[in-house]
């Protein structure tokens, strides 16, 4: 399920105070059925699907980390 314009900001505002971080940015995804997608600043960091399990409704930030990304560490 696609999230709709409201619960992409209500998600937004949620991570934005749970990370203490207002670079946080959550945008439709470019398709249909696509799930919504998280950038911090411009650098994208995952994607963020809706479910609805019997009414109970939630929703599921996928973040994939490259081994590329982690060797300097």
């Amino acid at each position: 399920m696609t999230l709709s314009e409201v619960e992409i900001k209500k998600v937004q505002t949620y991570l934005q105070q749970l990370f203490w971080n207002p670079e946080i940015n959550v945008q439709r995804g470019s398709g249909v059925d696509a799930p919504a997608e998280v950038f911090i600043g411009k650098e994208f960091v995952g994607v963020i699907y809706k479910n609805d399990d019997d009414g109970e409704i939630s929703f599921d930030w996928n973040m994939s980390i490259l081994a590329e990304d982690i060797e300097q560490f």
